[in-house]
């Protein structure tokens, strides 16, 4: 079985790389890649990652992350300014270069990533506060991705 973070994980992934309207759509896939799920499941997976429908150009809706596609050229200034990432129980660490903190700090909020409590920046280091404290490696790791996008 695999566990929620690595579950929710797979979803941003799958709905960032395809176009998905339907929570059924959403649990073939995920069933395709080893995720046995309810909908009752993804439903609450749904709603927890703060997903949105967006309109498509052909009719009908998609599933999208909130936040990730206004980022545009923010996510070159991201992975500009980002030494590393590194959490402990829910707080995540984000090393910039000297002075990036703030740039950095604006980025991550700009996301209203529903798991992230707040942002305190300081001059070289942003600490990301997550809630609950088990959703810290899965927003390590959706901030590490911004850096290698």
């Amino acid at each position: 079985m695999m566990d929620k973070a690595r579950r929710r994980k797979l979803i941003l992934s799958i709905i960032s790389s395809r176009s998905i309207q339907t929570q059924e759509e959403l649990a073939a896939e995920l069933m395709k890649n080893g995720a046995l799920v309810t909908q009752a499941t993804i439903s609450r997976d749904i709603r927890e990652l703060g997903l949105v429908k967006e309109p498509l150009a052909s009719g009908g809706h998609r599933y999208r992350a909130p936040g990730r596609e206004e980022l545009g050229s923010k996510k070159h200034i991201f992975a500009d300014l980002v030494a590393s990432i590194d959490y402990s129980e829910n707080l995540v660490v984000v090393k910039t270069v000297p002075a990036g903190a703030q740039s950095v700090a604006s980025i991550i909020d700009s996301l209203s990533h529903v798991h992230i409590l707040a942002t305190l920046a300081g001059d070289d280091a942003v600490l990301v506060v997550v809630r609950p404290k088990e959703q810290a490696p899965a927003v390590a790791a959706e901030l590490e991705a911004l850096v290698n996008s």
